[in-house]
């Protein structure tokens, strides 16, 4: 199962770099040959490119306001074919260097791309300013989203597995 595991994030802006952060934690981990981790940082636009190569599964691991507690951790999931929110004509013009996880899966379909299965691990950000350390409450959820990334991974290899032997476990 092709899989790609994308960090965003400025470092330099407090808990948008959180994503840095657990890509960090996640490329200290042994990873099958076909699960690709990367730190993509405020590359969101390289991002938006490197997934025109079809992925069965992708990860984007980022700092994502809902509304909750700082350090709150969100999994969002995008089924292949659902319906990403597209930029209108009137829209400024995109920046490559803060380009979110929507804005990254909006871009694919208009750079001729299709999407896989696509979960975003999030994290409820408390402070967003110039600075180069993560807040506690988001620092203290790392290794929770990095646990977490890691489960959806392998959880979604067995079901891939499971699938190709049909139904049955060894």
């Amino acid at each position: 199962m092709r899989t790609l595991v994308a960090g965003l994030g400025n470092i330099f802006h407090g808990d948008d770099g959180f994503g840095v952060e657990v890509a960090d934690a996640l490329l200290r981990q042994d990873w099958p040959d076909d699960v690709q981790v990367e730190d993509f940082g405020i590359r969101g636009i390289h991002l938006a490119y490197q997934l025109l190569d079809p992925y069965e599964l992708v990860v984007i691991v980022d700092a994502v306001s809902r509304g909750g507690a700082p350090g709150s951790v969100y999994v969002i999931e995008h089924q292949p074919g659902e319906q990403i929110p597209e930029r209108g004509d009137d829209a400024p013009l995109l920046d490559a260097h803060d380009l979110g996880p929507d804005g990254v899966l909006a871009l694919v379909p208009a750079l001729g791309g299709t999407l896989g299965r696509v979960v975003v691990v999030g994290c409820e950000p408390q402070l967003l300013a110039p600075g180069v350390d993560l807040s506690g409450p988001v620092a203290g959820s790392v290794e929770t989203a990095a646990r977490l990334v890691s489960d959806i991974v392998w959880a979604a290899r067995d079901a891939e597995t499971n699938e190709l032997i049909g139904g049955e476990t060894r």
